[in-house]
Protein backbone atom coordinates (compact mmCIF):
# COMPACT_ATOMS: atom_id res chain seq x y z
CA UNK A 1 0.00 0.00 0.00
CA UNK A 2 1.37 3.42 -0.97
CA UNK A 3 1.40 6.31 1.49
CA UNK A 4 2.17 10.00 1.26
CA UNK A 5 5.72 10.16 2.53
CA UNK A 6 6.93 13.70 3.14
CA UNK A 7 9.34 13.07 6.01
CA UNK A 8 11.42 9.90 5.52
CA UNK A 9 14.07 11.78 3.55
CA UNK A 10 14.86 13.95 6.56
CA UNK A 11 13.71 11.80 9.48
CA UNK A 12 16.62 12.72 11.75
CA UNK A 13 16.21 16.44 11.08
CA UNK A 14 12.48 16.13 11.76
CA UNK A 15 13.09 14.25 15.02
CA UNK A 16 15.64 16.72 16.36
CA UNK A 17 13.94 19.97 15.31
CA UNK A 18 10.31 19.47 16.28
CA UNK A 19 8.69 21.02 19.37
CA UNK A 20 7.30 18.76 22.06
CA UNK A 21 3.65 18.48 23.01
CA UNK A 22 2.53 19.71 26.46
CA UNK A 23 2.61 17.02 29.18
CA UNK A 24 -0.81 18.20 30.35
CA UNK A 25 -2.33 16.92 27.12
CA UNK A 26 -1.28 13.32 27.77
CA UNK A 27 -2.32 13.41 31.43
CA UNK A 28 -5.75 14.71 30.43
CA UNK A 29 -6.19 12.05 27.73
CA UNK A 30 -5.24 9.28 30.16
CA UNK A 31 -7.92 10.54 32.52
CA UNK A 32 -10.59 10.41 29.80
CA UNK A 33 -9.81 6.88 28.52
CA UNK A 34 -11.86 3.95 29.86
CA UNK A 35 -8.63 2.43 31.21
CA UNK A 36 -4.88 2.87 30.83
CA UNK A 37 -3.94 -0.54 29.41
CA UNK A 38 -3.19 -0.02 25.70
CA UNK A 39 -2.97 3.08 23.51
CA UNK A 40 -2.40 3.09 19.75
CA UNK A 41 -0.28 6.03 18.60
CA UNK A 42 -0.96 6.04 14.88
CA UNK A 43 1.32 7.81 12.44
CA UNK A 44 3.82 7.97 15.29
CA UNK A 45 6.74 9.26 13.21
CA UNK A 46 9.73 9.65 15.52
CA UNK A 47 7.79 8.50 18.59
CA UNK A 48 7.57 11.84 20.35
CA UNK A 49 3.95 11.37 21.41
CA UNK A 50 4.46 7.63 21.90
CA UNK A 51 7.09 8.11 24.58
CA UNK A 52 4.99 10.77 26.32
CA UNK A 53 2.00 8.38 26.37
CA UNK A 54 4.18 5.68 27.96
CA UNK A 55 4.16 7.69 31.20
CA UNK A 56 0.40 7.11 31.46
CA UNK A 57 -0.36 3.79 29.74
CA UNK A 58 0.90 0.27 30.40
CA UNK A 59 1.63 -0.38 26.71
CA UNK A 60 1.94 1.85 23.66
CA UNK A 61 1.46 0.39 20.18
CA UNK A 62 3.18 2.92 17.92
CA UNK A 63 2.81 2.55 14.17
CA UNK A 64 4.00 4.41 11.10
CA UNK A 65 4.34 3.30 7.46
CA UNK A 66 7.81 4.82 7.19
CA UNK A 67 10.70 2.46 7.94
CA UNK A 68 13.02 5.47 8.16
CA UNK A 69 10.88 7.26 10.71
CA UNK A 70 10.59 4.16 12.89
CA UNK A 71 14.37 3.61 12.69
CA UNK A 72 14.87 7.15 14.05
CA UNK A 73 12.27 6.80 16.82
CA UNK A 74 12.96 7.20 20.52
CA UNK A 75 13.26 3.98 22.50
CA UNK A 76 11.14 3.24 25.56
CA UNK A 77 10.42 -0.13 27.20
CA UNK A 78 6.66 0.46 27.09
CA UNK A 79 6.60 1.56 23.45
CA UNK A 80 6.45 -1.10 20.74
CA UNK A 81 7.05 0.22 17.22
CA UNK A 82 5.50 -1.29 14.10
CA UNK A 83 5.86 -0.39 10.43
CA UNK A 84 2.20 -0.43 9.42
CA UNK A 85 -0.24 1.85 7.59
CA UNK A 86 -2.91 3.66 9.58
CA UNK A 87 -5.64 1.97 7.59
CA UNK A 88 -4.60 -1.62 8.35
CA UNK A 89 -3.03 -2.59 11.64
CA UNK A 90 -2.19 -5.86 13.36
CA UNK A 91 -4.00 -4.85 16.55
CA UNK A 92 -6.73 -7.15 17.85
CA UNK A 93 -10.33 -6.02 17.69
CA UNK A 94 -11.68 -4.19 20.76
CA UNK A 95 -8.21 -4.09 22.35
CA UNK A 96 -7.36 -0.39 22.53
CA UNK A 97 -8.51 2.22 25.05
CA UNK A 98 -7.27 5.27 23.17
CA UNK A 99 -6.14 6.03 19.61
CA UNK A 100 -3.92 9.08 19.20
CA UNK A 101 -2.88 10.84 16.01
CA UNK A 102 -0.35 13.64 16.44
CA UNK A 103 0.01 16.02 13.47
CA UNK A 104 -0.76 13.20 11.02
CA UNK A 105 -4.51 12.66 10.56
CA UNK A 106 -4.62 14.79 7.40
CA UNK A 107 -2.38 12.26 5.61
CA UNK A 108 -4.71 9.28 6.15
CA UNK A 109 -7.42 7.72 3.99
CA UNK A 110 -10.22 8.82 6.28
CA UNK A 111 -12.93 6.22 5.63
CA UNK A 112 -10.57 3.24 5.89
CA UNK A 113 -8.76 4.63 8.93
CA UNK A 114 -11.96 5.39 10.82
CA UNK A 115 -13.23 1.88 10.11
CA UNK A 116 -10.01 0.53 11.62
CA UNK A 117 -10.38 2.82 14.64
CA UNK A 118 -13.88 1.48 15.29
CA UNK A 119 -12.59 -2.08 14.96
CA UNK A 120 -9.74 -1.78 17.47
CA UNK A 121 -11.30 0.47 20.11
CA UNK A 122 -12.93 -0.93 23.21
CA UNK A 123 -16.47 0.13 24.06
CA UNK A 124 -16.43 3.84 25.01
CA UNK A 125 -12.86 4.07 23.75
CA UNK A 126 -11.50 7.39 22.52
CA UNK A 127 -9.79 8.78 19.46
CA UNK A 128 -7.73 11.94 19.91
CA UNK A 129 -6.12 13.90 17.10
CA UNK A 130 -4.22 17.16 17.31
CA UNK A 131 -2.38 19.51 15.02
CA UNK A 132 -0.58 22.83 15.00
CA UNK A 133 0.14 25.28 12.21
CA UNK A 134 1.62 28.71 12.68
CA UNK A 135 3.86 29.85 15.52
CA UNK A 136 4.65 33.22 17.08
CA UNK A 137 7.85 34.71 18.49
CA UNK A 138 8.04 38.48 17.92
CA UNK A 139 6.60 40.60 15.08
CA UNK A 140 10.01 41.00 13.45
CA UNK A 141 10.85 37.30 13.64
CA UNK A 142 7.33 36.30 12.60
CA UNK A 143 7.63 38.45 9.45
CA UNK A 144 10.83 36.64 8.44
CA UNK A 145 9.28 33.27 9.21
CA UNK A 146 6.27 34.18 7.06
CA UNK A 147 8.58 35.10 4.19
CA UNK A 148 9.79 31.51 4.21
CA UNK A 149 6.40 29.92 4.98
CA UNK A 150 4.35 31.87 2.43
CA UNK A 151 6.56 33.58 -0.14
CA UNK A 152 9.34 31.03 -0.62
CA UNK A 153 8.10 27.53 0.22
CA UNK A 154 4.36 28.27 0.05
CA UNK A 155 3.88 26.57 -3.35
CA UNK A 156 5.67 23.45 -2.07
CA UNK A 157 3.27 22.59 0.75
CA UNK A 158 1.33 19.37 0.05
CA UNK A 159 -2.38 19.83 -0.67
CA UNK A 160 -3.30 18.21 2.66
CA UNK A 161 -1.71 21.12 4.49
CA UNK A 162 -4.99 23.00 3.99
CA UNK A 163 -6.57 20.83 6.69
CA UNK A 164 -3.95 22.03 9.19
CA UNK A 165 -4.33 25.65 8.09
CA UNK A 166 -8.11 25.38 8.58
CA UNK A 167 -7.72 23.95 12.07
CA UNK A 168 -9.17 20.60 10.89
CA UNK A 169 -12.55 22.38 10.57
CA UNK A 170 -13.30 20.66 7.24
CA UNK A 171 -11.66 17.33 8.05
CA UNK A 172 -14.12 14.45 8.55
CA UNK A 173 -14.35 13.25 12.16
CA UNK A 174 -17.42 10.98 12.55
CA UNK A 175 -17.38 10.44 16.31
CA UNK A 176 -19.19 11.70 19.39
CA UNK A 177 -17.24 14.86 20.11
CA UNK A 178 -15.87 15.57 23.58
CA UNK A 179 -14.89 19.07 24.65
CA UNK A 180 -11.19 19.43 25.39
CA UNK A 181 -9.33 22.10 27.36
CA UNK A 182 -7.13 24.60 25.55
CA UNK A 183 -3.53 23.51 25.17
CA UNK A 184 -0.51 25.52 24.04
CA UNK A 185 2.82 24.30 22.78
CA UNK A 186 5.71 26.42 24.02
CA UNK A 187 9.45 25.95 23.74
CA UNK A 188 12.45 28.01 24.73
CA UNK A 189 14.75 28.05 21.72
CA UNK A 190 17.89 29.65 20.37
CA UNK A 191 17.98 31.14 16.89
CA UNK A 192 19.75 28.01 15.63
CA UNK A 193 16.97 25.77 16.98
CA UNK A 194 14.27 27.91 15.38
CA UNK A 195 16.07 27.88 12.04
CA UNK A 196 16.41 24.09 12.24
CA UNK A 197 12.64 23.91 12.79
CA UNK A 198 12.00 25.96 9.64
CA UNK A 199 14.24 23.59 7.71
CA UNK A 200 12.31 20.56 9.03
CA UNK A 201 9.13 21.63 7.21
CA UNK A 202 8.21 19.26 4.40
CA UNK A 203 7.78 22.28 2.10
CA UNK A 204 11.32 23.47 2.89
CA UNK A 205 12.67 20.08 1.92
CA UNK A 206 10.63 20.00 -1.28
CA UNK A 207 11.84 23.50 -2.16
CA UNK A 208 15.43 22.36 -1.65
CA UNK A 209 14.94 19.39 -3.96
CA UNK A 210 13.25 21.48 -6.64
CA UNK A 211 15.41 24.61 -6.53
CA UNK A 212 18.76 23.15 -5.49
CA UNK A 213 19.25 25.60 -2.64
CA UNK A 214 17.89 26.11 0.84
CA UNK A 215 15.06 28.64 1.22
CA UNK A 216 15.78 29.25 4.90
CA UNK A 217 19.33 30.36 4.12
CA UNK A 218 17.88 33.34 2.22
CA UNK A 219 16.65 34.87 5.51
CA UNK A 220 19.04 33.18 7.95
CA UNK A 221 21.27 36.21 8.57
CA UNK A 222 18.25 38.45 9.14
CA UNK A 223 16.74 35.89 11.51
CA UNK A 224 19.91 35.78 13.60
CA UNK A 225 19.97 39.57 13.78
CA UNK A 226 16.29 39.83 14.74
CA UNK A 227 16.65 37.04 17.29
CA UNK A 228 19.76 38.35 19.01
CA UNK A 229 21.70 36.33 21.55
CA UNK A 230 20.08 33.92 23.97
CA UNK A 231 16.75 32.16 24.18
CA UNK A 232 13.25 33.19 23.11
CA UNK A 233 9.80 31.67 23.63
CA UNK A 234 8.11 30.12 20.59
CA UNK A 235 4.37 29.38 20.86
CA UNK A 236 1.87 27.37 18.83
CA UNK A 237 -1.86 26.96 19.45
CA UNK A 238 -2.63 23.24 19.60
CA UNK A 239 -5.92 22.13 18.09
CA UNK A 240 -7.27 18.99 19.78
CA UNK A 241 -10.26 16.93 18.59
CA UNK A 242 -11.53 14.13 20.82
CA UNK A 243 -14.17 11.57 19.87
CA UNK A 244 -15.78 8.57 21.53
CA UNK A 245 -17.29 5.54 19.81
Amino acid sequence: MNFKDHFSGHANVYRDARPHYPPELFAWLAGQAPDNDLVWDCGCGNGQASVALAAHFRDVFASDPSVTQIAAAQENPRVHYHVEPAEQTSLASASVSLVTVAQALHWFEFARFYAEVRRVLKPRGLIASWSYADCNVTPAIDALKDRVYIDLVGPYWPAERRYVENGYADLPFPFELIAAPSFEMRVEWSAAQFIAYLRSWSASQRYLQAQGHDAVSLVEAELHEAWGDGIRSVRWALLVRIGRI
